[in-house]
């Protein structure tokens, strides 16, 4: 019987699913197998045998049985949540219509679930009929946010377990898809999370496949989806060619040739950025023609157009809204000409109470043209936003910053000043001071000579009776360089119209109190004339006159440091050095891969930010070259720090250690002794690292038992080796790449990227209009140098020392257009995840294992923002708390929307 049923299985006239019961009445038959001789007649043309072919005799019972019996199907069901669009205009709403009808006759969205086994005589994916969504004419005129739609899905009772589903909309305009669940398999309810746009089969003809939540390595992928997995992966890779349109979800790489407008003239050509010339990051290719005067420059797309990033990438609604009601605050520059002919670039402010009324009246009344420019403006919606707003006080009427709330007068004390350069908005550029005098690395022959001006006269009355050796050797003196940063642009800078600059040393002293205090500022210009004074040394003031030079001098530091900390610390080291990063991830990973499971949210709007920033703030003209002290030389100056950049030098531990305010103690917390031991960013910052590390350790050896794993998992190291070789291509020979071979290279890799992506941006972005939105605490650049006893300018300094100041700082339309930037930047949106958030937090992964670490990594991000919130209680803790003392939040976990000075969320997002 054993035989017989082998026999029979064998079968091709059998090999049909048959039922349980089925195969028990099978069994109660006799079916014994015998020899019958086949003539050759009956043989297939070409085929030559005198061997008798085994057969099975059947019972007439048996047929009639076989044939009777059918597959058994049954329905599962799936629920596919949309999300709603809050406003939509009149085209939206008219094929919203449209496509309700249209559903109705046939032109509907259809779903097909793909199972994890193969079909073993298709020997392709199992997969369901096709189902289309049932009740989308019915539900859509509903307003709600979300919107759930049911369809029925017909499968076979040994389809197996799901594991993709594919998605055809055959509407007329795309829709956002949140997640999908599959009701009725034996396995229980199966997720897919997706927060993706389905485009309409008219712009893409190709379905869209969606996997489960399960993860899965490529070596352990199901049979059933493999060709799905490499299928998707292919797709998003694109062929490198053609335009890209704004519906695709296309991920590859270009240079920075799009920064310039050749064809708007000599004064908009900007170099292209990446290659061997000048070395820079990639980003997102567009794919757009050449401008028409240069065949290398990539012709622009001009707001209010959109640039190109894959659709997934764009800002959702909500986050889109806050980013435009923004942008509003910078509109009298961009739309108002008559603004512009108002206010002329030399228009000075006359006064510090000119620049208090910017918050208290708002700049439009200040003007007188609140009135006159509602009534012209040519944009209806804007002018319902402004006048709506103007009835509290305008849009254009600045917040109050942050430096302003506890102390008005705190910006003109040195230990402010200092104080900001542990826990404001720059606090990575100090490092400690190893050498005195410091010297330039810099070309002497090129640029003059290497040595300071700085001597120890200059400093050491101020170092409380230690000698300069004695507080070098206790780890006392500290200080911000920009000499080399900045000396070779200098003759370029103070070239062009409104901009003076020098290449700024600033030497600190820590003092017994544990605070930081100035003590010298050596200021440098590019060598001149032999005889002529290239550098020159400002101390602590001793009179009324050495003040004014102290505060100016001051202000020139603030906005040497303005510019190091927008364009390389910001910008380089957080914006353009992820997004290759971000690229291989959508290349290289499949959304099934654990890895890009775990990068997902600290992705999250990165491509979409870069994108405007190569559109409004980078380009040549743009608000970046406007305002700060670089001009139209900001992002080589950008570029010639990327050639120092490091990756494995940029998480945090290694960065404190690489400036010399830590070094590695395993008696103290994170292994790592502060040598100034309040320093807030690093204290709290330390506390996120480990946070991170700790999570991402438990993640990878999750997924990971040994080496072998990593070294074998074929996308995880396409990912690691694109990244490196074709997104930081320029420095791809460099030996300091980190390896990928273990547990540990991966933890700490995936460490310094999720760092980077949420809590350093954080730190360096969020503070921007909170530190400076008040122009004198931080001015962006400065138009006049210090004056000389012999200059004929030093007449009018002397006679008004606060009329010299306030013309030295950026003019009244700088200053309001970079005000209005940065507090677009400083704004956290509506729909912002935060550090330890995820959205469907039980679902995003089907590892409950992983599900329960995650939550644990929520759990010490809440700790970390209570001990956060007692430091700054602390009074020992003077840098973050005290009379008039800003705390220190920036690295605060969680915040409201808006302008809060506080808030990490997961992703370079803004």
């Amino acid at each position: 019987m054993a035989q017989a049923n082998s026999m029979m299985e064998n079968s091709s006239f059998l090999g049909l699913n048959i039922l349980k019961d089925t195969n028990q009445n099978l069994r109660r038959l006799c079916v014994n197998p015998v020899l019958i001789p086949l003539d050759r007649k009956t043989l297939r043309k070409g085929v030559r045998t005198t061997r008798p072919v085994v057969v099975a005799a059947i019972s007439e019972d048996l047929v009639k049985l076989v044939r009777v019996e059918k597959p058994v199907t049954f329905t599962v069901r799936a629920v596919l949540t949309v999300r709603n669009k809050n406003k939509e205009d009149l085209t939206e709403t008219l094929f919203k219509k449209l496509d309700a009808f249209a559903d109705q006759i046939g032109r509907n969205v259809v779903l097909e679930l793909y199972s994890n086994d193969i079909d073993p005589k298709t020997r392709a994916p199992k997969k369901s009929k096709g189902a289309a969504l049932k009740d989308w004419s019915k539900k859509s005129n509903l307003k709600t946010e979300r919107v759930n739609y049911t369809a029925d899905i017909l499968v076979y009772s040994e389809f197996g377990i799901p594991g993709a589903i594919t998605i055809t909309n055959k509407h007329q305009k795309e829709f956002f898809l949140e997640s999908i669940i599959i009701e009725g398999f034996a396995c229980g309810p199966v997720h897919f999370p997706c927060n993706s746009w389905v485009q309409s089969t008219k712009d893409h003809s190709k379905p869209r496949v969606f996997f489960s939540n399960q993860p899965y390595l490529p070596h352990d992928s199901p049979a059933g989806l493999k060709y799905l997995r490499e299928q998707e992966l292919k797709d998003l890779r694109g062929d490198g060619a053609g335009v890209r349109k704004l519906s695709d979800r296309v991920y590859d790489y270009d240079v920075y040739n799009d920064l310039g407008n050749p064809d708007r003239g000599n004064e908009f050509v900007r170099p292209s950025l990446g290659g061997d010339k000048i070395p820079y990051p990639r980003r997102c290719r567009t794919g757009r023609v050449p401008s028409d005067t240069d065949i290398l420059a990539e012709s622009r797309v001009e707001k209010p157009f959109p640039m190109y990033v894959p659709r997934d990438e764009q800002f959702e609604e909500s986050k889109a809204n806050a980013f435009s009601t923004g942008r509003l605050k910078a509109v009298l520059h961009n739309l108002l000409p008559q603004i512009v002919a108002n206010i002329s670039k030399k228009h000075d402010f006359k006064g510090f109470s000119q620049i208090d009324s910017l918050y208290s009246e708002g700049v439009l009344l200040k003007l007188g043209l609140q009135d006159d420019l509602v009534k012209k403006l040519p944009l209806p919606k804007l002018v319902s936003r402004l006048h709506e707003s103007s009835q509290g006080g305008g849009l254009l009427k600045y917040d109050t910053p942050k430096i302003l709330s506890k102390d008005k007068f705190a910006w003109l004390r040195d230990d402010e000043f200092a104080r900001q350069a542990i826990a404001g908005v720059n606090p990575v550029s100090i490092e400690r001071l190893q050498v005195f005098p410091p010297v330039s690395r810099l070309n002497a022959e090129k640029y003059g000579p290497q040595e300071s001006a700085l001597r120890e006269e200059h400093i050491a009355g101020h170092l409380d009776g230690m000698t300069v050796q004695q507080a070098l050797e206790e780890n006392k003196l500290f200080i911000i360089d920009y000499h080399d940063t900045y000396l070779p642009f200098l003759d370029r800078i103070n070239a062009l119209d409104g901009r003076k600059a020098y290449a700024t040393r600033t030497v600190f002293y820590l003092n017994p109190a544990g605070t930081l205090m100035p003590v010298a500022i050596e200021l440098s210009l590019p060598q001149g004339l032999p005889g002529s004074e290239s550098k020159r040394v400002v101390t602590r003031p001793a009179d009324a006159t050495s003040n004014w030079l102290w505060q100016l001098a001051k202000a020139h530091v603030c906005a040497n440091d303005a510019g190091v900390h927008q364009l390389v610390h910001h910008w380089l080291r957080t914006h353009a050095s992820m997004e290759p990063f971000i690229l291989a991830a959508h290349r290289q990973l499949s959304a099934m891969h654990p890895i890009y499971k775990l990068l997902d949210p600290h992705m999250r709007y990165t491509l979409e930010i870069n994108a405007l920033a190569r559109q409004n703030l980078i380009n040549a003209d743009g608000v970046i070259e406007q305002c700060f002290t670089p001009g139209r030389y900001c992002m080589e100056m950008s570029a010639a720090a990327y050639k120092n950049w490091r990756f494995d030098l940029e998480g945090l531990p290694a960065d404190l250690i690489r400036r010399g305010v830590a070094v590695r103690d395993p008696s103290k917390p994170h292994g790592l002794k502060l040598l100034i031991e309040d320093y807030p960013y690093a204290a709290d910052g330390l506390m996120i690292w480990e946070a991170i590390q700790t999570w991402v350790r438990t993640y990878v050896n999750r997924y990971y038992p040994d080496s072998a794993h990593i070294c074998n998992d074929r996308e995880l190291q396409a990912w690691y080796a694109e990244s490196i070789n074709v997104g930081h291509a320029d420095l791809r020979h460099e030996d300091w790449w980190p390896t990928l071979a273990d547990a540990d290279d991966l933890t700490g890799i995936l460490t310094t990227i999720i760092w980077l992506a949420s809590a350093q941006h954080a730190a360096l972005n969020f503070g921007q209009y909170p530190y400076g939105g008040y122009i004198p605490n931080r001015p962006p650049l400065m138009r006049r140098l210090l004056p000389d006893e012999n200059d004929p300018e030093y007449t009018c300094f002397h006679d008004d020392p606060q009329k010299y100041f306030l013309s030295a700082l950026p003019s009244l339309l700088q200053s309001t257009k970079f005000m209005a930037v940065v507090d677009t930047l400083s704004t956290h949106s509506p729909d912002e995840e935060y550090i330890g958030e995820r959205q469907q937090t039980d679902t995003w992964t089907g590892d409950s294992e992983i599900v329960e670490a995650f939550y644990g990594f929520s759990a010490e991000i809440r700790r970390i923002e209570k001990e956060i919130e007692k430091r700054n209680s602390d009074p020992s803790l003077k840098n973050r708390c005290g009379a008039g003392v800003l705390p220190y939040e920036l690295l605060a976990p969680s915040s409201g929307p808006g302008v809060t000075c506080r808030g990490v969320p997961n992703s370079v997002s803004i």
